[in-house]
């Protein structure tokens, strides 16, 4: 599916660079989210592979005890991603005016995207890039929640349900041939029972989309 123009838009069109240029060192998650997506990443990624963590910040959320023979960082605001100790490298770029990204053909076994995706006005071409920089068998871990900064979400994004988020992420993958059938998690969150007892556990739902480069 290629979103329509209209489909593509912000309430706060001002350049993306603007909004990134003050580093906000907050969780845009509660901890339950966290932890499912650590137990995630705990599962689906491989001692001593290369790892890009696209649209990243000042943390990762990559599994303490897991070493890696190299984590690629990118973001937008450079002073968030000097603070990440799990990136050996990092660069700034905005992918709204240039999906195409500075790194080689099949170079990644894992490319991980936490809470952003719903911030990409051209998914279909960095979808096409995510494709492109893993390598045959890697996989594209594509988390999210329904959090966000509204005025920068994308229109599809902000009138979408829940559910017609998830299908959409899938739609990203599919738009790009060699990507297998997409995988979704779907969880609400892990908070407490007796937190969820006395109301408190609302928590914020964990979504996934996974798919891996099949060609």
């Amino acid at each position: 599916m290629q979103l329509r123009p209209n489909q593509r838009t912000k309430l706060d069109d001002t350049d993306d660079t603007l909004f990134y240029s003050y580093p906000r060192f907050v969780t845009h998650v509660d901890e339950g989210f966290i932890q499912q997506l650590t137990d995630l990443y705990r599962e689906r990624l491989k001692p001593n592979t290369r790892i890009f963590d696209m649209m990243s910040s000042w943390v990762s959320h990559l599994p303490d005890e897991i070493k890696f023979a190299h984590v690629e960082g990118h973001g937008l605001n450079e002073e968030e991603l000097a603070k990440n100790p799990r990136l050996d490298r990092y660069f700034a770029q905005n992918l709204n005016l240039d999906p195409k990204l500075p790194l080689l053909d099949a170079e990644f076994d894992a490319v991980l995207n936490c809470v952003s995706v719903q911030y990409l006005q051209y998914p279909e071409a960095v979808f096409s890039e995510i494709h492109r920089i893993l390598k045959p068998g890697g996989i594209a871990i594509i988390s999210f929640s329904n959090r966000m900064f509204y005025q920068k979400a994308i229109a599809m994004w902000r009138d979408g349900t829940e559910a017609s988020r998830i299908e959409l992420v899938k739609s990203y993958f599919n738009s790009v041939a060699g990507f297998s059938q997409p995988e979704v998690i779907s969880r609400q969150s892990n908070a407490p029972a007796f937190m969820q007892m006395l109301g408190m556990g609302g928590g914020d739902p964990f979504y996934a989309v996974i798919a891996s480069r099949s060609a």
